[in-house]
This record gives C-alpha cells, sequence and structure tokens, in this order.
C-alpha cells in the first residue's frame, strides 16, 4: 500500500463505476464499505455510475458518458506515468451477419476515480508500469475508511509542473533591483547587487538567511549608530 494523506480540510467526493447488475462479491461488498464511508463522514460524496460489460467505440455510441469518463481515466494517468490498461481492454467483434469488424471496450467489474476539491487525483485500479505495483480499488476503499486519501503510484503529473519550475523558467527578476538573476541549480543569484535566495513553490523569491545577516552586518559596520 503506497503512502496516504489525512481527508481533514479536504471536500472528498468518490465516484464508482460498476457493471450493473453484477453486485456480487466481492464487487457488493466494496461499494457497502463506500457507503458507509459516505455514512459516517470519512468522504463527503459517493456516485454511483454503471456501465456495461462491453462498450462498441463508436462515434454515436449510446454510452458515451462511459467512454467520455475512460478518455478522462486515460488522461489522467498518462500524466501520472501510471496505466489503466488493464483493468480496461480493447477487443475486436466480427459481425457474422454483415462481416463488419468493430472494436469494443472492455470495463472492470469496479472502477474508482476520487475528485479532492473538485480536482481529479486518483483513478483505481491502475498500475505503475516500471515496477509492475497495481494499486486495487481494494486497497484505496480500506485507506479511505480511516480517513486518508490515497497516495496514486507514479511520478508528479507531466502537466502539472511545480510552482517553483514555472517561475524559475517565466520569471527571473532580482526582487531587489529587477535585474536579471542567474539560476545555479535551484539558487538564485543577482551579478549586479549581489541577492541571492531561493524560490517557493508559490512562486516568491526568498533571500537566503545568512546572506541577509551578513548583508545587515555589513550595513552595521559602514553605518554606525
Amino acid at each position: 500500500m503506497t503512502a496516504s494523506t489525512t481527508t481533514t480540510s479536504t471536500d472528498v467526493t468518490a465516484v464508482c463505476h460498476v457493471r450493473a447488475p453484477l453486485l456480487l462479491e466481492p464487487v457488493d461488498r466494496q461499494i457497502e464499505t463506500l457507503q458507509a464511508c459516505d455514512s459516517e463522514g470519512t468522504i463527503d460524496d459517493l456516485l454511483l455510475r454503471s456501465w456495461p460489460k462491453e462498450i462498441a467505440l463508436t462515434d454515436n455510441s449510446p454510452y458515451q458518458e462511459a467512454l467520455d469518463s475512460f478518455e478522462r481515466f486515460e488522461t489522467w494517468a498518462a500524466d501520472r506515468g501510471v496505466s489503466v490498461r488493464p483493468p480496461f481492454k480493447e477487443r475486436t467483434t466480427t459481425s457474422q451477419v454483415t462481416s463488419e469488424t468493430t472494436d469494443l471496450l472492455v470495463t472492470p467489474l469496479l472502477c474508482l476515480e476520487l475528485y479532492a476539491d473538485d480536482e481529479l487525483i486518483g483513478v483505481f485500479p491502475h498500475t505503475d508500469e516500471e515496477t509492475e505495483e497495481t494499486l486495487t480499488t481494494d486497497e484505496v476503499i480500506a485507506s479511505l475508511r480511516t480517513g486518508e486519501l490515497p497516495t496514486p503510484l507514479g511520478g508528479t503529473p507531466e502537466s502539472h509542473p511545480s510552482a517553483s519550475t514555472a517561475t524559475a523558467a517565466n520569471a527571473k527578476d532580482c526582487p531587489d533591483c529587477g535585474e536579471s538573476l542567474i539560476d545555479g541549480q535551484g539558487l538564485f543569484a543577482c551579478p549586479d547587487c549581489n541577492w541571492t535566495g531561493t524560490v517557493t513553490r508559490t512562486g516568491q523569491y526568498v533571500q537566503r538567511v545568512a546572506d541577509a545577516r551578513a548583508t545587515e552586518s555589513a550595513s552595521t559596520s559602514t553605518n554606525p549608530q
């Protein structure tokens, strides 16, 4: 099981997609546990959605909402560096009447997506293809029952770089004199006024404490009271 974080002060919504009417063990047990999480307040909202075993991958599918969900899952997985294949699979079928071939999406018995404050934070189950580790819905639901948010496998989402990286790439002006800063692997320095410091995750430049004290000491020595 991967690390988890507490759900305190976070609005957590669980969307559970399940094949109907196959509400049998262990699927119904997982849904019952999710309903208990909802009633006990370890999650704020629980939404149940049903889908068929197979969905034709066509432009006029009657299950377009399910296909849209699958596309959202794949986008999240790609950004995270993990895979949702399996539990999702694709296969082809050929009509004995028309000989036409149709691509089908095979859905899992149960798939869970979690939102924290309206932001998609995980689709379960999913697999880290490098380590071949899978985070199952059983593990995720067990975490939710204890009031914790599961941490997905994989690395940092590629489409959401940290604010410090974005700031370093787009805004390198010295907060003291406005001249361009030199980036020394995360430590920024101004060649004009000798300011040095780092940048926070929110994009704010912070002067190094040691340098600030040195500057204050130099100022005191040159301007005695």
